[in-house]
């Protein structure tokens, strides 16, 4: 799958983008119909330790999904991204066998 990475405020190591690309690469198993996958990575300016955001944006047909995290560390975000929109193509997928 192509995925388009973006960081907002600082730059992101290779280590980060290929666990992500691997873990986005895994949607492919639940939904064969993804487009592509834009990421951004995003660090707020704030005291608490939950300052890292990870937004994915999935283009699919029928429509976009997006989803949205904030957590302490980048991996955990994405991991969490992942398992959110691996429940959503599952829907997505099982509403549009339902229509066939």
């Amino acid at each position: 799958m192509k995925m388009n990475l973006q960081s907002v405020n600082f730059n992101a190591d290779q280590k980060l983008i290929d666990f992500t690309q691997k873990k986005l690469d895994k949607l492919d198993t639940y939904f064969d119909k993804i487009i592509h996958a834009d990421v951004y990575f995003k660090v707020q300016n704030t005291s608490g330790k939950e300052n890292k955001i990870t937004e994915i944006l999935l283009s699919v047909p029928g429509g976009d999904i997006m989803v949205k995290k904030t957590c302490n560390k980048f991996e955990a975000c994405v991991d969490e991204c992942v398992s959110s929109l691996q429940r959503q193509l599952i829907k997505r997928k099982e509403k549009m066998s339902a229509h066939a």
